[in-house]
């Protein structure tokens, strides 16, 4: 029984004396490995610099472009009921443009003219960014597409086809400038013979 212990009691200590030389070399293989699989981080994390440093204008620009969108939407909402009341153009917009729509809007009105389908639009990007002044600019260009859009004459229940000279799909520029609450559309030309 001595013997029997004795020889457990070895073997064990074997077992323990393996253990810890797999251990002891595996450790020594983590020790080699972890070199590389740091040098990977550092190297994943040298561009987070130029990442940031270019964070500012890709900010400005989704900024810009958010504004642009929440013009875009409120003024189709204005559109559909030749009507400014209950949309949030003054949120997007100087007073020079939401006068621009409001002319608009008005000669809708007396027209008896409202908008159906979406005046849609793709293809909008920032293409003049100048965060340098007091005042920053922007310029966005898009690609307003009229296949879904209809003038309607709300008396005569009719639908007042677009002329034939009128491209279906032509360029439009907005000017926008930040403000203290934000970017703020001050001006929309829609460039209809430049086609896109």
């Amino acid at each position: 029984m001595v013997t029997a212990r004795h020889t457990r009691a070895a073997a064990l200590g074997g077992a323990l004396a393996l253990a810890l030389t797999l251990i002891g070399c595996g450790g020594g293989d983590g020790d080699a490995k972890a070199p590389a699989a740091t040098a990977p981080a550092t190297t994943a994390q040298a561009p987070a610099p130029t990442t940031s440093s270019a964070d500012p204008q890709e900010a400005e620009k989704t900024a810009v472009l958010a504004a642009f969108e929440g013009m875009w939407a409120e003024r189709t909402k204005a559109t559909a009921k030749a009507d400014s009341k209950g949309t949030a153009l003054r949120k997007y917009t100087t007073l020079d443009a939401l006068s621009k729509i409001e002319n608009n809007l008005a000669r809708m009105r007396e027209s008896g003219i409202v908008i159906r389908g979406e005046l849609g639009h793709s293809a909008t990007e920032v293409t003049t960014l100048d965060l340098t002044p007091k005042t920053p600019k922007a310029v966005v260009t898009t690609c307003v597409d009229l296949s879904t859009y209809e003038r309607y004459k709300t008396k005569e229940k009719r639908v007042i086809p677009l002329p034939s000279s009128q491209p279906v799909r032509y360029l439009a520029t907005a000017a926008l400038e930040k403000w203290p609450t934000g970017w703020m559309v001050t001006d929309y030309t829609p460039e209809g013979a430049r086609t896109c």
